[in-house]
């Protein structure tokens, strides 16, 4: 029995083994301190410090998502370098299974495996957290005059850096993002840390540290070499519904790591582009048309994300500035990062939507080019029910800059994507 048919049928073992306890422990769905995975989950950016859902024992809620995408995109560059030719037909589909548990009032954790991904078609786990919201499994209402206000995460988890990645797709947990890709410069990494979170009347704390470690060893780097550095981040905003039409919310978020053996936070997702094989002629190159600015020994970023909500009229903004360098280089460099995002959500629940998004990056690479980097994009989506959505855009990318070698060199991508998605 090969490893593939291992993994599966332990998978398979799982989850009936889940499903089994499902049946007996899980009373709802509904779970406290919780961001739904469908359509209602929308416009949450942190999970809220007020519930309405009372704890009754162990609640296990099993969840997962779907995405399967249609792509009819053409690419192209200078003809220096040599890269596919691409046509219209479909992508490997895309795979998510979650498990969360209320385990106590106030206490739940979640787990998230990739069953299908661009990068990995086996199974694996992308991370899990422990979230705490009370105190209660100490004593009943320990200190909850503090934990009213006060969240704490703990895991080998997503990051809270930013507002973006709270709208990106997430490998087939596409449901959030109103288009197909995620921003050019794309902030995502999992690793190991804590979390703490402020939340009262709106105004909005959090302060962080991991180990810095995207893949966890004890092992130490060989003498003479750096080691990998704890990373620090840290968030503050205002988010309030102002009026019955009118939300605003603003934050500013930073994450630093000084000198490591390696960072991640433009490199740490495993799951790859939503856009196909662009630019490439390998198929190991999963995250084009990203860019990478490869601070892979020191990493400063700042990001500051408005939201503003207008009865159905919503926009979503990124200023991103990131700086550093590679091991390497003795100076370090700065990138740059602009997304503007317009969506119209009409119907009787705002179940359709249309919208656009541009995004630039400018930024020095390691070869000394400054170079610029543009996507626009115009789509709209339709929510057949809270769990389905089926979403049209158009995409077009440039790149500007770089050298006559490059694979990059005049590239550009364009054309259209339909992206279907099922997420409970």
């Amino acid at each position: 029995m090969n490893k593939s048919v291992i993994i599966h049928v332990a998978i398979t073992a799982l989850l009936l083994s889940l499903l089994s306890v499902s049946a007996t422990a899980q009373f709802s769905r509904d779970l406290q301190y919780f961001r739904a995975p469908d359509k209602t989950g929308l416009n949450i950016f942190e999970t809220p410090k007020t519930t309405d859902v009372p704890f009754e024992g162990l609640n296990v809620r099993i969840g997962g998502s779907n995405t399967l995408q249609f792509q009819w995109l053409d690419h192209e560059n200078s003809g220096a370098v040599d890269i596919f030719e691409i046509g219209p037909n479909f992508n490997l589909a895309t795979s998510n299974l979650d498990i969360d548990a209320q385990l106590f009032p106030g206490l739940r954790m979640h787990l998230r495996t990739y069953l299908s991904s661009r990068h990995h078609a086996q199974p694996y786990v992308k991370g899990g957290y422990m979230q705490v919201d009370r105190l209660d499994f100490i004593s009943e209402g320990f200190l909850q005059e503090y934990m009213d206000y006060i969240t704490i995460k703990v895991g080998h988890m997503q990051n809270n850096y930013g507002d973006a990645h709270f709208r990106r797709s997430d490998n087939a947990q596409t449901i959030f993002n109103p288009f197909v890709g995620n921003p050019i410069m794309d902030a995502f990494t999992t690793e190991v840390g804590a979390e703490v979170y402020y939340q009262r009347n709106g105004w909005l704390a959090m302060v962080g540290m991991t180990n810095g470690k995207l893949n966890q060893s004890v092992v130490d780097a060989p003498e003479g070499q750096l080691q990998t550095h704890v990373s620090l981040l840290g968030k503050v905003g205002f988010d309030r519904q102002l009026t019955e039409d009118l939300r605003v919310r603003l934050t500013g978020s930073v994450y630093h790591t000084g000198q490591s053996q390696r960072t991640y936070l433009y490199a740490g997702d495993r799951a790859g582009s939503r856009y196909y094989n662009i630019l490439t002629a390998n198929s190991s190159e999963f995250r084009i048309p990203r860019f990478d600015p490869g601070y892979t020994n020191e990493l400063t970023a700042i990001m500051i994300n408005p939201f503003v909500k207008y009865q159905g009229l919503e926009f979503f903004g990124i200023f991103e500035t990131a700086s550093g360098k590679a091991m390497s280089e003795d100076s370090r460099r700065t990138s740059n990062q602009y997304m503007a995002e317009l969506v119209y959500r009409f119907g009787n629940s705002e179940n359709f939507y249309f919208g656009g998004r541009y995004n630039l990056v400018t930024a020095e690479t390691r070869s000394g080019e400054d170079v610029d980097i543009t996507r626009f994009n115009i789509g709209g989506g339709w929510f057949l029910t809270k769990n389905v959505l089926a979403k049209l855009e158009y995409a077009h990318q440039t790149w500007d800059g770089y050298q006559s070698n490059s694979v990059f060199h005049d590239g550009k991508f364009n054309g259209v994507m339909l992206e279907a998605v099922i997420s409970f």
